[in-house]
């Protein structure tokens, strides 16, 4: 998909208070589309929802709500029954398209987040409105946690050797402008569409080596084993049956082992391995230029 600039349009933006969306309102905006925010409130009433829909009379729907914990009914309540309902009220309203914010994680369905996700993106491609699903890899964000660790003179904390995973991450604003080329983009309609940052694809060891580099230090690493988390995994899923708190540790535990684990990389279907030659890449700003901004 060749992302492309779109004649102004009336965009409803949900999602507008997280980090990628309000990117993307910050985008819209500079390209001159009439945006409409969205607030979490609207969402928690159909009918109120349906009203704030109608009265913008918006083209496009772009959707980046996303659960903020992962935990089961978090999930099922914002990454598939918020979307549900917002789908609802886009169609009602005569939206044209619905472009919807998901992620590459999907593809490798183990957790409950992902699950709420993919029955949400099932309803979308059978809903009849035209739409485009956009699958990123690891957000800058996601990759800054250990910034000020490596400015104090700690460790890298690495999973295993360090080389488990690796990713493609992507910026904020290249993001923004990918989800903003897809308006009106007739490549972009009926496709899911998994994108990444510049390349080559980075190991967590290997973004330790950038943070020290840049900060002028000896690289010191202190490896955890996932194992870890799968014996919390199974200690606090005893309990899931009889207790909420349990079952939502078990599933935070469950989602630790799954990004120390698995990399956020296109899938290849012959192989069923994750590969970087086949993850599309976009945009200029890179990680190593992130950290430096930190760093500095």
């Amino acid at each position: 998909m060749t992302p492309h600039p779109a004649p102004p349009c009336r965009i409803l933006l949900a999602g507008a208070s997280g980090t990628i969306g309000s990117a993307v309102l910050r985008q819209l905006e500079a390209e001159g589309h009439r945006v409409h925010v969205l607030t979490r409130g609207a969402l928690a009433d159909a009918n109120t929802l349906r009203q704030a829909v109608a009265e913008t009379q918006c083209e496009v729907v772009i959707s980046c709500i996303a659960s903020r914990s992962g935990a089961p009914k978090d999930a099922e309540a914002i990454d598939y029954a918020a979307n549900a309902a917002l789908l609802a009220a886009a169609q009602a309203a005569g939206a044209r398209q619905f472009i919807l914010l998901s992620a590459i994680c999907v593809q490798k369905p183990l957790l409950a987040l992902q699950h709420a996700k993919l029955k949400f993106e099932a309803d979308l491609a059978a809903s009849g409105i035209d739409y485009t699903i956009i699958r990123p890899t690891a957000f800058f964000k996601s990759l800054s946690g250990q910034v000020q660790r490596v400015k104090a003179g700690k460790p890298f904390l690495i999973f295993g050797d360090g080389n488990l995973t690796r990713c493609k991450p992507i910026s904020d604003g290249d993001l923004a402008r990918f989800i903003t080329g897809c308006i009106a983009n007739p490549e972009a309609l009926g496709c899911i569409l998994p994108i990444g940052g510049p390349g080559p694809a980075i190991s967590l060891r290997e973004q330790g080596e950038m943070l020290f580099e840049l900060a002028g230090k000896e690289p010191r690493f202190k490896s955890i084993s996932p194992k870890l988390f799968t014996y919390a995994e199974r200690a606090l899923g005893l309990g899931a049956g009889v207790s909420d708190w349990c079952a939502e540790k078990s599933e935070y535990a469950r989602i630790a082992r799954y990004y120390a684990t698995e990399s956020m990389l296109a899938l290849d279907p012959e192989t069923g391995r994750y590969s970087a030659d086949l993850t599309p890449e976009f945009g200029s700003e890179t990680l190593r230029d992130h950290y430096a901004k930190l760093l500095a």
